[in-house]
This record gives C-alpha cells, structure tokens and sequence, in this order.
C-alpha cells in the first residue's frame, strides 16, 4: 500500500486542531509544522498520543518556506497538505486513497472547497471557483516562494477531485480582519522588496475594483449580507496591502 504524509501548518490553531488531525488521520505520517504558538495548540496535539504524529516547530518568515520545510521532512512520496481550518470529507479521503494507489500519469490533485464565513456557507463571490493543490508528489512539487496565497509549482500533470473539502477560514469577523492584516503585511513587504510604488490608483481604484469583482461580478450578492461583508472585507485586505506598503516605502513605524 502507498503512503502518505499529511502536513498541518499551524499558529494558534487550538479551536482546530484536534478536527483537522481527525480529517487526515488515514495518512501513514502526520507532521504538525508549527510556528510557536502560544495556545493550546502544542498540547491538544499531544494529547492526540498518536504514533505516527509529528510535533516540528520553526520560526514563521512565510507560507511557502514553512511548508516546503515540512514537505522536506516527510517520510513518503506523496504528501497531503490540510490548513487547520479545513476538513477533509469522506468522499475526498476516499479518491486520495484511489489517487495514490492509482494516479495515472498525474504528479499531483487539485482539490475545490466549500467556503463557510460567518457561519453561512459561501456559494458565490469567487468561491465557487475556489481550488488549491493539496495531494502532490514531492518529488515533482514544491512551493513557488510567495510568501502568501502561495501555490504548487509542478513538473507534470495535475488532475482534479470531484469532491469538495470544507474550509472553515474564519473564527469570527475580528478574527478574518486580523488574518487579512496578517496576509496584507507579508504581500506589503514583498511588494517592497521588489521596489514596487504607491499611487491613488492602489488605495482607491484597486480596492473598489476587487468589491465589484467580487459583489458584482462573480455574483457575491447572491449570499446575501455574508457577501457583502465578504467583498468588502477583500476590498479592504487590497487597501491595507498598500497603505503597509506606502508605510515601508517610508520607513515609518507602524507603532508611531
């Protein structure tokens, strides 16, 4: 039988931690790469006594380094990558199963997932084209380097599930605004590495064109008031993405 290696990149995950080792728990290796949470997480882990459970901590610098050091450390060719607020269903765990046994000429498998915000499940707003790799061979793939919404570069074929995983992304709407800062400081600070600028074009055209994108155009009022806060709050993680860019381009202190 082939082998797996389940990864879950972790900090303060303690809401989810225990669910999201339950959704892999048919993988032979499970690695928990977790950037010194201060939490509950490190100690619900270990209460799980598992024996193929791995507990690996390292400094957070980016998604894509974190993972892929996780990815270096795995026992098995084919690695399953799980964010702690995802779940894989029964369907899923069973084609990752058949895919692994069988992958025909692919290297790797997309996977689409069902979006939950504020406790309403997501069915517009550009969820429904939501997809990310999440089974590969580690020898054909690796992270591209982003150092957030990173992605799988691979040499080779990708095929496509047809089930969807569950992707709980957010605890509450403080808990999103402050991930979307998260995500907006490490965008803002490769932005600056790469000497990039600030205009009004990127803090009022671009934000209002990712709310029509996202309201209007791929249908988010469809979901009601859950879609409107959806698009705005994608609006506003484009509007602080450069307002901490035009901070670094000026060496100001975010704490002055």
């Amino acid at each position: 039988m082939i082998k797996i290696t389940a990864i879950i990149p972790t900090f303060n995950e303690e809401i989810h931690i225990e669910k999201a080792i339950n959704s892999v728990s048919f993988a032979d290796e499970i690695i928990i790469i977790d950037s010194y949470s201060i939490d509950k997480t490190i100690e619900l882990t270990k209460n799980k006594n598992l024996k193929n459970l791995k507990i690996v901590q390292r400094k957070f610098d980016d998604f894509s380094s974190q993972k892929n050091y996780a990815i270096d450390l795995a026992e098995n060719k084919w690695i399953y990558i799980l964010d702690a607020d995802e779940r894989v269903t029964s369907q899923v765990r069973e084609e990752i199963l058949k895919a692994v046994e069988n992958p025909k000429d692919f290297v790797g498998f997309y996977v689409r997932r069902t979006f939950f915000f504020m406790g309403k499940k997501i069915n517009y707003g550009g969820c429904q084209r939501d997809k990310v790799v999440r089974l590969f061979l580690k020898k054909f793939c690796k992270y591209d380097g982003s150092p957030v919404h990173e992605t799988i570069v691979t040499n080779g074929k990708l095929g496509f599930f047809k089930h969807k995983i569950n992707h709980f992304s957010y605890k509450g709407y403080d808990h999103y605004i402050s991930k979307m800062n998260h995500y907006a400081t490490l965008r803002g600070r490769q932005l600056h590495s790469e000497g990039k600028k600030v205009n009004l074009f990127h803090i009022v055209i671009k934000p209002l064109a990712r709310f029509v994108i996202h309201y209007f155009i791929r249908l988010g009022f469809l979901d009601g008031f859950a879609g409107f806060i959806f698009a705005k709050t994608q609006a506003y993680g484009v509007l602080t993405r450069y307002v901490k860019l035009w901070i670094m381009n000026k060496g100001i202190s975010e704490n002055s």
